[in-house]
């Protein structure tokens, strides 16, 4: 069912559609290993809970993941005695490998997991999922630390874990409140363009998915949660907080050097807000000047400090062309990355040829104020010197930043008449042909205009 956007507007998001019979809406994966005593009373208490409250056909899959214990045999006999109940094994351990390969078998529209200890209260288990059905949001998650949550643990973990949340803030700039509580749900469209890319398969998982769907322009929906911390839990926090460290470097490393392929992420849904083209305006002008003044007022200090430090042992003029030459490769690079948005190696050695054309054009106006100050003055103090200076390279940094917008990185999307190649990553204009059409209706769902409730 589709919601009718004013004109206008956005595109409106598409409301999934029904199931088709014995297709389930939503698919719970509980991760396990090595939980025979917990699983059991988890699986019952959750089955029952589903089977009184959620209005929709479910099933829950119990993903045993190289347990050495009973728990194959508790989750075949729970398959065997429940409805909508399943298990499945993998012989390999890691609760990120079990999540990526039951959702991506599952046919459910909507994925879930929770973790076995049941920690988080149920009743948040609609008001997680009711926003992936609606097709208001592509991702969910239970947070234990948004201000309406009541959460009882002790202060070590909750130390660490708002410790970690603080890591990702500052180091992956996430805005998601809560990485690491074990109640999240998503949608398989979604899921099928973000799973492939997830490297991790243990505890960091959740962590890299969300901070890859933040980067796709997915809207992640996040749940206030009744959370008591289980005292027997199996987590081993010292551990898994190294992984989870690892994982974090891994990541930001990826996304310094452009290593991830984040071309694949760049908004696929085509329904961001980011998408709207606005005439008259050029794209990105404001972040770019932003970027370009803080990038060129630490630039124009480290310059300075440079030519301080060259004019001990050379002259002025060639004190001046080398603290520009230094300062410029320098400044090209931070502009590249950090300002236009440019990453990886692909044409890096261009665009340092054509800044140092910009930085030319700097030299001759630094040069230029120079030698106007030695014909006005015979032997001009320090201070006067680096006054002029400091002019010269303003009025050097306003040309620097037409030259880089217009010539050296300019904004130029490819034009709609040229055909994708078969290395084009999947976009919101080049969908992937391997991946099913969010736009389109799925083959494993029948009729479009049916809404769960009609399937019912």
């Amino acid at each position: 069912m589709r919601t009718d956007s004013s004109p206008g507007s956005l595109p409106a998001r598409e409301h999934l559609p029904a199931a088709a019979a014995g297709t389930p809406v939503l698919d719970v994966v509980i991760p396990v290993h090595n939980e025979e005593k917990d699983l059991g009373p988890c699986v019952r208490r959750l089955h029952d809970h589903l089977t009184r409250t959620f209005p929709y056909p479910f099933r829950i899959t119990v993903a045993d993941n190289a347990s050495t214990d009973g728990t194959p045999h508790v989750a075949a006999r729970l398959a065997a005695g429940l409805p909508a109940v399943r298990s499945v094994r993998l012989e390999q351990k890691g609760r990120g490998r079990a999540l990526g390969a039951v959702w991506s078998a599952s046919d459910a529209p909507v994925l879930a997991y929770m973790d076995v200890d049941l920690s988080t209260d149920l009743n948040a288990l609609l008001p997680l999922v009711a926003p992936l059905i609606s097709g208001h949001s592509d991702l969910a998650i239970g947070s234990r630390l948004a201000r309406s949550s009541r959460v009882v643990r002790g202060a070590k973990r909750e130390f660490i874990s708002r410790g970690y949340n603080l890591i990702l803030r500052g180091s992956l700039q996430a805005r998601f409140s809560d990485a690491q509580c074990g109640f999240k749900a998503i949608r398989r469209d979604v899921a099928r363009v973000l799973l492939p890319l997830v490297e991790d398969t243990g505890w960091f998982f959740d962590t890299e998915m969300l901070v890859l769907a933040e980067r796709a322009g997915c809207r992640i929906h996040e749940v206030p949660v009744d959370w008591v911390d289980d005292p027997h839990s199996t987590v081993h926090i010292v551990r898994t907080a190294a992984e989870d460290l690892k994982g974090v470097w891994r990541v930001g490393s990826g996304l310094a050097t452009g290593s991830l392929p984040l071309d694949r992420l760049v908004r696929p849904f085509g329904d961001d807000p980011r998408d709207r083209d606005l005439t008259g305006v050029p794209q990105g002008l404001a972040r770019q000047l932003v970027g370009f003044c803080v990038v060129g007022a630490l630039s124009t200090l480290f310059y300075l400090l440079l030519y301080s430090g060259f004019r001990h042992f050379a002259g002025s003029q060639l004190a001046n062309a080398l603290a520009l030459l230094v300062s410029a490769v320098a400044n090209t690079a931070a502009n590249r990355r950090l300002t236009f948005g440019v990453r990886g190696r692909g044409g890096a050695v261009r665009h340092q040829a054509q800044g140092l054309v910009v930085f030319g054009i700097g030299l001759a106006l630094t040069s230029g104020s120079l030698a106007a100050l030695s014909a006005a003055t015979a032997d001009p103090d320090h201070s006067t010197e680096l006054a002029v200076l400091i002019a010269a390279n303003l009025a050097a940094t306003v040309l620097r930043f037409l030259l880089f917008r217009a010539w050296v990185f300019p904004d130029t999307p490819p034009t709609a008449h040229t055909p994708p190649t078969a290395h084009t990553p999947p976009t919101a204009h080049t969908p992937d042909p391997h991946l099913p059409d969010p736009h389109l209706p799925d083959p494993h769902l029948p009729d479009p205009h049916r809404t769960w409730s009609d399937a019912r």
